[in-house]
Parts: C-alpha cells; structure tokens; sequence
C-alpha cells in the first residue's frame, strides 16, 4: 500500500469518527415564578425536545420585587416540572438559589451520540417510507373498460 492511500484512509477514519462523536449541550430556559399554565406547558415541551436531543437543560426562575422573599415557591415549580419531564431525564442540580434567580440543572437519560443516532434512523425511514409513496403515486392507473351507456 502506498502512503498516500494509507493518509487518505487515516483521514476518512477520522472524519468518521467525528462524525459519530457528539458534545453534549447545556441549553437554557427562563421563566418567571408567577408564569402562566400555557406558558409553563410551552416551556415544559422545550425542555422535553432538549432532554431528547441529548442536551442538558439549565432551567432559571427570576425573581423580582417580593417575589425574593418566597423562595420555596420556586423550589415547588421547579420540582413540578422535575416531575413532570422525569421520564426523560434527572436532577443533576437541585435548585439553588443565586441572587435574584433560582436555577436547576437537567441531564439527559440518553447519551447525546445515542440520541443522534436514533433521530439519522428517524430520518432514514422517513425518506424509505416517502421514497414508497412517490413510487405508488407514479404507478399507472389501469383503463376503465367502457359500461356501454355512452350515447
């Protein structure tokens, strides 16, 4: 085997194996301590989509005015959405309070490689199946023969 071929394979490795190689995220998501339920409901379904793409999610309740004298109820929305997204990930971070914010770190069940893997999977059906339906669309419709009430 020549040198140059022996190069070129090391750096097609390699490429693959960044390729496969995936940072793990810390995504952000603030929100008030009074926040609406829509708005909670909305914020909950990030963390989700974060939590399923491998990422770790740094949620952040500000505080203002006398809102600082009642931390135990950022503690309780904290805990409420803790619960609510535990099927998909864990308290790394119990919620501490920093100034005038109170903050709580997720992590993922899933590591973000395997994460990344399932969702290429996701992908590659998605385009077998599509790829299926534009081949049935093609088809020929086969003649109708004539009933004989034409007149």
């Amino acid at each position: 085997m020549d040198y140059g071929k022996f190069k070129y394979e090391a750096n097609m490795k390699a490429r693959e194996s960044r390729k496969n190689q995936a940072n793990t995220v810390q995504k952000e998501i603030r929100m008030g301590l009074k926040i609406d339920k829509h708005d909670y409901e909305t914020k909950r379904r990030n963390v989700e989509k974060f939590l399923n793409g491998g990422d770790k999610v740094k949620v952040m309740i500000r505080f203002r005015g006398r809102e600082q004298s009642r931390p135990e109820m950022g503690i309780k929305l904290l805990g409420r959405m803790a619960e609510d997204v535990a099927e998909l990930g864990f308290v790394e971070s119990h919620p501490r309070q920093d100034g005038r914010t109170m903050v709580m770190v997720l992590g993922p069940h899933k590591k973000k490689a395997q994460a990344m893997a399932e969702a290429r999977k996701r992908r590659t059906d998605a385009e077998k199946a599509e790829s299926n339906s534009s081949k049935q669309a093609e088809a020929p419709a086969e003649d109708v023969a004539p009933t004989g009430d034409e007149s």
